[in-house]
Order: C-alpha cells, then sequence, then structure tokens
C-alpha cells in the first residue's frame, strides 16, 4: 500500500493557537485510505466571469440573498440545524449537526465565498455526528444533505478535512443497511449502530432505497473502501432482478423480503429521486454501469406513457400517480424536477430521434406547467400540491387525458399547428380559470421548478428559462424575505402571503444555487464533468479503474 500524504497545515487568519488546533484535528482524524488520494477536479479560486451585464447582476442578486440568509442563519442559529425566520430562533430537526451549514458549504464555494468557507472549515473539523441513545439519524435525509455536502464541497475546494468527514459519515451510517435484503432501514443511531424503521413498519420507500449510491459509489471511489460500493450497489441488483411490469417501480417495497409492497406507480414524494439516481449513476460513473441505464430508460419510457396528462382547456401537461392503473390527476411542486431529468436524459441518453424528441417535448411541456403554477398565482410562487382538471374517457378520448395518446393522434393528423399538445403557451389565468385547484396552498422554497429551468435552460439555449426563473426570485425576494432570512409561505394565492416559520436547509443547498447558476452565463458546473445528487450536491465525473472494477466486481 502507497502512504498517503497527510495534509499540510493552514493557520487561519484568526490566530496561530487555532490554527495549530486545526492542523491537529486535521491531521489525526484523517481516514486510512486504502490506496492514495485521487486528486479531485476541483473548480478554481476565481469569481465567474460574468459576460453579460445583465445577467451578471442578476446572478450578484442572488449571491446577496444567499449572504443574507446564511448571515441570520449563523447569528441566531448558530450551528443548529436551521433558522426560524420570523422568531430569529433555532431547531434542531436533522439530527443537530448543523445541517443548513454543510448544505450550504459548496454553494458558497461556487458564489466564491471563500471567507465563510474558510470560516466554516473548524466546524466541520469539529464534527463528530454523535447522537444520544434514543435518537436516530434518517438514512435518506442524513446522505443525500450531510454526506453529499461533504463529498461536493471536498470536489469543489479539495479541503482534505471535508473527506475526512465524509469518510466518517459514510461508515456510521452503514448499519442502515444490514438488513436480510439489504434494502436500508428508515434510520440509524450512529453511535451504537442501532436501527428503527419509519412510521410505515415493514416497509421502505422507493425514494429511500435508490437514493444513495451516487454518494456511496463516490466515497468508495475516493477511499477504496469496498464495502461502500458493494452495498448501495446491492439495492441496484435488486431492482434489475424485481417483478415490476414495465418499469413501473412501486413506491413502497418490503424491507425484509425486497418485494413491492403496493401498486402506487409515482415520481411524487416517495419515488422522486429514485428515478433521478438511475440516470445520474450512469453519468457520474462515465456512463459505464449499463445496468442503472437499462433501469432508467425502461422507468422514464414507462413514466411518460403511463402518468402523463393534458388538461381539457388550456392542454397543460402534468404528471400525476396511478394506483392499480388509475390516475389521482394530483400534481406535487416536488415533480417539477421531472422535466430536468428528461431534458438531462435526452441530453445524454442513446434514444432513437422520435424518443428524444418525445422526452424533449415532455420537459419542455412539463416545465411550462410548473412555471404557469407560479405565474397563475398573486406571490407569483408555487402551490406545493394541485389537482388537476382531467378530461373524461369517451369514444373520441379512449383513455382520458393520457398526453401520448393524444400525441400519437396529433401526429397522425399531420402535427396540425406544429404544437404538440400540452405544449401550447399563453397568459396566466385567474382563480376558476386553471384547470387546476390548489390542495397545499402553501410554497416551501422548494427547489424543483427552478432545478428544472436550469437544465432546460443548458441543455437548449432557450433564455426563456432564465427570464422566468429571474420572475420566481424577485416573487421570493418579495414574498419570502425577512429580516434574517428567507421563510416558507401558508398560501400563494395572496400577496403579501402569509409567512411560515421556517427556512429548510434546501434553500441555500438547492434553490439559490440553481438560480444562481442559471444567471451566470459561464457554465460554472459542466454538465459533461459534474452530476448534481438530488439535493444539488454536484458530484465530479469519473471513471472506475480496472482494480476498481475487479475490487468491486463493477459488471
Amino acid at each position: 500500500m502507497i502512504p498517503l500524504r497527510r495534509p499540510r497545515a493552514r493557520l487561519l487568519p484568526f490566530g496561530l493557537g487555532a490554527g495549530l488546533f486545526l492542523w491537529v484535528v486535521l491531521y489525526f482524524s484523517w481516514p486510512a485510505l486504502d490506496h492514495p488520494l485521487r486528486p479531485p477536479p476541483f473548480l478554481g479560486g476565481s469569481l465567474p466571469s460574468h459576460t453579460s451585464k445583465k445577467w451578471g447582476g442578476r446572478a450578484d442578486a442572488v449571491r446577496r440573498a444567499f449572504r443574507h440568509a446564511y448571515a441570520g442563519y449563523k447569528e441566531y442559529a448558530g450551528d443548529s440545524d436551521e433558522l426560524l425566520p420570523l422568531t430569529d430562533g433555532q431547531v434542531d430537526n436533522f439530527n443537530g449537526w448543523g445541517v443548513t451549514l454543510v448544505d450550504g458549504l459548496d454553494t458558497m464555494w461556487i458564489m466564491g465565498l471563500r471567507r465563510e468557507f474558510q470560516q466554516a472549515m473548524p466546524v466541520v473539523a469539529n464534527m463528530t455526528f454523535a447522537l444520544g441513545k434514543r435518537s436516530y439519524a434518517p438514512f435518506f435525509e442524513t446522505v443525500i444533505r450531510y454526506l453529499g455536502g461533504l463529498l461536493s464541497a471536498y470536489a469543489l475546494s479539495g479541503e482534505p478535512i471535508l473527506l475526512a468527514r465524509a469518510d466518517d459519515l459514510g461508515r456510521l451510517l452503514l448499519p442502515a443497511l444490514n438488513t436480510s435484503s439489504g434494502l436500508p432501514m428508515y434510520a440509524v443511531n450512529t453511535v451504537t449502530g442501532e436501527t428503527r424503521e419509519g412510521w410505515s413498519l415493514g416497509t421502505v420507500l422507493l425514494a429511500e432505497a435508490l437514493s444513495c449510491q451516487l454518494e456511496y459509489k463516490y466515497l468508495a471511489h475516493l477511499t477504496g473502501r469496498r464495502e461502500y460500493f458493494q452495498r448501495v450497489d446491492r439495492i441496484m441488483d435488486i431492482m434489475r432482478d424485481a417483478n415490476v411490469t414495465e418499469g413501473k417501480f412501486p413506491t413502497r417495497w418490503s424491507s425484509g423480503k425486497a418485494v413491492p409492497k403496493n401498486d402506487q406507480f409515482s415520481v411524487g414524494a416517495f419515488a422522486d429521486s429514485a428515478h433521478e439516481y438511475l440516470l445520474k449513476q450512469w453519468l457520474l460513473t462515465s456512463k459505464s454501469e449499463t445496468k442503472a441505464h437499462d433501469l432508467y430508460v425502461r422507468a422514464a419510457t414507462s413514466i411518460i406513457e403511463n402518468l402523463l396528462y393534458i388538461t381539457p382547456n388550456r392542454q397543460l401537461l402534468y404528471v400525476t400517480d396511478t394506483t392499480h392503473g388509475v390516475p389521482s390527476h394530483t400534481f406535487e411542486h416536488l415533480s417539477c424536477f421531472l422535466p430536468g431529468l428528461l431534458a438531462l436524459g435526452a441530453h445524454t441518453v442513446d434514444l432513437t430521434p422520435r424518443d428524444a424528441q418525445v422526452h424533449r417535448w415532455a420537459a419542455q411541456g412539463l416545465a411550462y406547467t410548473c412555471w404557469m403554477s407560479y405565474a397563475d398565482h398573486a406571490s407569483g410562487l408555487g402551490p406545493d400540491e394541485m389537482h388537476m382538471e382531467s378530461i373524461p374517457k369517451s369514444v373520441e378520448n379512449p383513455h382520458g387525458g393520457l398526453w401520448v395518446d393524444h400525441l400519437e393522434r396529433w401526429e397522425a393528423a399531420g402535427r396540425e399547428g406544429n404544437v404538440p399538445p400540452g405544449l401550447r403557451e399563453g397568459p396566466p389565468r385567474a382563480k376558476g380559470e386553471r384547470d387546476y385547484g390548489a390542495r397545499k396552498s402553501g410554497y416551501f422554497l422548494r427547489p424543483e421548478t427552478v432545478e428544472s429551468f436550469y437544465l432546460l435552460w443548458r441543455t437548449t439555449g432557450d433564455e426563456v428559462w432564465r427570464e422566468r426563473g429571474w420572475a420566481v426570485f424577485q416573487a421570493i425576494e418579495r414574498e419570502a424575505k425577512t429580516e434574517s432570512g428567507y421563510a416558507s409561505l401558508f398560501s400563494v394565492e395572496e400577496s403579501p402571503a402569509p409567512k411560515k416559520n421556517e427556512m429548510p436547509s434546501f434553500f441555500m443547498a438547492e434553490t439559490l444555487k440553481y438560480l444562481y447558476l442559471l444567471f451566470t452565463d459561464e457554465e460554472l458546473i459542466p454538465l459533461d464533468q459534474w452530476v448534481f445528487n438530488t439535493e444539488a450536491h454536484p458530484l465530479p465525473i469519473f471513471k472506475w479503474s480496472d482494480w476498481e472494477k475487479e475490487l468491486y466486481k463493477i459488471q
């Protein structure tokens, strides 16, 4: 084994003693890796050179918003998990390890906030990820927020303590996978290794099972620890071998037997990131893991064929869920990640020309509906959940509003108007004229819509997505800003919108990051070099070496 070079001391500006202390922490906490560290393809330390005064100014506005939110968090929440932006308080709701800080590290680096980033390093250096005997870390949320945040910040900055802490955390969370099936338990105690089931005993959600592979596979690549790869890839084998019809992966699975527990097919809260990670595993490993590629193509095809519908009047394209094949016509804000995923897939997967076109149409139409759910409301922001009006089944429409049925008939009729069904655009509508009603009218600072705007902008070059993103940001500034940060909203139907006393960590990890990247002319995180995890933490694309393929038994 080639010995790993220890990190050099970095004396921080607040004193020699503090610098020496941090060096000692770095030295003795560094993991004993099985091979020399691979140098990360991290970004340089300079701020982006904006080529447009207009967009550069808008990116700077988002940067100021991040600094405002982070300053409030540091002043009033300290190193607690999240800020309470209406009462200038704090809450520990994600293990108490400072989730907002860790979630926001890579955003700081990308925005060029080097002082804030370096000031966070001693906090990270002293993290032990300890929990009380009766406390448990939710596996899914901890992986995507903490582990993903540490790994991304390391990949961007090259700071060795970040990899050390990521390795610690990856090891401490691994007992969640100590099940007979290999599917993860809901939560784990990082001290005792004891695990706990979620509220639905004996089951695991599809999103929980399939949203740890990016982080653990990249960590395996960095550390050479075989168990990191093998434990999460076993879940991929389960999905590949499952008796699932046409890529319709159910939302609930038996944690003991690794078989489906229901017949709900969805891209909403219980399943969203699972579909995302199928494509992104393949991309992250330089398109080498064909198992992930094939599962994504099957799932994406089935989503398009079974879950996409249009409304009767405005022909808004939306994605819903089905149970036993019956659609609910519920459209979640969380599902607004899907247009970005389909756009990325059409841009990277070797589909037939017609299939690629259909995926791009689906991405455009869905993203437009997500945008209209914002533009239609007084606040300029979109509700968390909507019920969409449906086209009843008839002789003329035997499948109701099923999009592929309308699309096929439009193509057979010679593509009348040259605009596919579900892609026609029009002005915002007043309540009662929208083809939908809000079931949950709150806006929780979620990122999914602007995430899709960013991916559509980068894959199509159409600046309309940037303009729509700017309108969203202006609405956030107008409706959600407080003296110490930004707040979720109880209802998007009003302006000024009534505020809720919470500022989720993903606001700085995802929403502001995607808006900043949307407004920078320079592609700071090239899509052919980086892959975003579901918490918007970019990880660098890498290739498995021959010895890794042999060690991990990669096929």
